[in-house]
């Protein structure tokens, strides 16, 4: 073999040598760049602390059926949760809030009862409206008493159930009738808007003044009657995450269900109107 030809094999050699050198490098690097971007997947998976634990809500009773399917379907959503409810007037609930009672989100009825939280700086977040109720008579079934305006409620024959003053029903309904230039004087102030509808129920008024949302979640066992009046008393409802939450993370992701297009369609289904 001549000098130049030798000279050329080892030339070719070198350069080979090399390029598995660069292959192999290559292959090594890819594999790395693999290896980072899967750890970097767990790494991110991992930075999302999974919910668990219990979420004590306190709700205004006319939240009582859209917030049951609710809790039912965040639990469903975060396996190892549970949300327990407290129903009940908005200005109860938000004295026992104030008072010590363990709770991590407060839905209220009106922001005239949520301002109890806020004016004791109960809440750790600022309220936000989720949705807004409008008023309706509610009468026995058939509306026997031929119930078709609030005027008609002021007589004397005619057994009437409101909310109390101090709940927001009670507070909404008293705005209607002062609108109205009308006096009432029903035969029971009630607790909560459930109450108030319970005695139409149970037939022991003939009719009581609540919540859309109360006749539509009652049936067949009353039977709704509008008014206009009702458009001056619309309630907007707030919810908040509390100061003292003993678990914010999940009481977060409720809230947040709620404010979801998910959790808005239950509550329009259920009468709510949009906030």
């Amino acid at each position: 073999m001549t000098r130049s030809a030798r000279r050329t094999r080892r030339t070719l050699q070198v350069a080979g040598a090399g390029a598995a050198a660069l292959l192999a490098l290559s292959a090594c690097s890819s594999s790395d760049d693999s290896s980072s971007a899967k750890a970097g997947t767990s790494a991110s998976a991992s930075s999302s602390p999974k919910l668990s634990g219990t979420v004590t809500v306190f709700a205004a009773a006319s939240l009582q059926e859209s917030f049951t399917t609710l809790g039912k379907e965040f639990e469903k959503a975060h396996p190892g949760t549970k949300v327990t409810f407290s129903f009940g007037g908005s200005d109860s609930l938000a004295a026992g809030i104030t008072g010590g009672a363990p709770a991590d989100v407060f839905a209220s009825a009106s922001p005239k009862t949520m301002k109890i939280v806020t004016d004791k700086k109960d809440n750790a977040s600022e309220p936000a409206t989720f949705v807004r109720n409008q008023l309706e008579i509610a009468t026995l079934p058939g509306n026997p008493d031929k119930v078709s305006s609030l005027k008609d409620l002021t007589k004397s024959s005619l057994k009437v159930v409101l909310c109390d003053k101090t709940v927001p029903c009670g507070a909404a309904a008293q705005k209607a009738l002062d609108a109205s230039k009308l006096k009432l004087t029903p035969v029971s102030y009630e607790e909560d808007v459930k109450s108030a509808l319970n005695k139409v129920v149970l037939k022991e008024a003939d009719a009581a003044v609540v919540y859309k949302t109360d006749v539509k979640a009652a049936g067949s066992k009353v039977q709704g009657v509008e008014f206009p009046e009702s458009t001056s008393a619309i309630n907007a409802y707030p919810i908040t995450l509390l100061k003292n939450a003993k678990n914010p993370e999940a009481a977060k992701a409720f809230i947040a269900l709620v404010q979801s297009a998910e959790g808005q369609k239950v509550l329009s289904e259920a009468g709510f109107l949009k906030p």
